[in-house]
């Protein structure tokens, strides 16, 4: 079992970054995908990056601007966020899966989720 707690969310201009990081309490943290999703006002929660060791996932509209990694000795995943856009506005949610079990993408395959962090980004 893991407990994400994320952190690091705040306001930005647009074409700012923000690191975002999910500690996650645990001893069996490394047997477990991580994933982050973000929920803007009015919209169904989106995928937007997971990670499984080296492997790397994102969601189209993040590619090229998000990276995730994780420290597994410190049980932490981090999210770094570069040019960030007014629609990347929304509260920021990690989770974790058990490792190879069901999609990256969907949200009702993760175990675990933390309380999320706002992340607003003004134009």
């Amino acid at each position: 079992q893991v407990e994400p707690v994320e952190s690091g969310g705040g306001l930005v201009q647009a074409g700012g970054s923000l690191r975002l990081s999910c500690a996650a309490s645990g001893r069996t943290f490394s047997s477990y995908d991580m994933g982050w999703f973000r929920q803007a006002p009015g919209k169904e929660r989106e995928f937007v990056a997971g990670l499984r060791w080296s492997a790397e996932y994102y969601a189209d509209s993040v590619k090229g601007r998000f990276t995730i990694s994780r420290d597994n000795a410190k049980t932490t995943v981090y999210l770094q966020m570069n040019s960030l856009k007014p629609e990347d506005t929304a509260v920021y949610y990690c989770a974790a899966k058990r490792a190879y079990s069901g999609s990256y993408y969907n949200a009702q395959h993760y175990d675990y989720w933390g309380q999320g962090t706002q992340v607003t980004v003004s134009s």
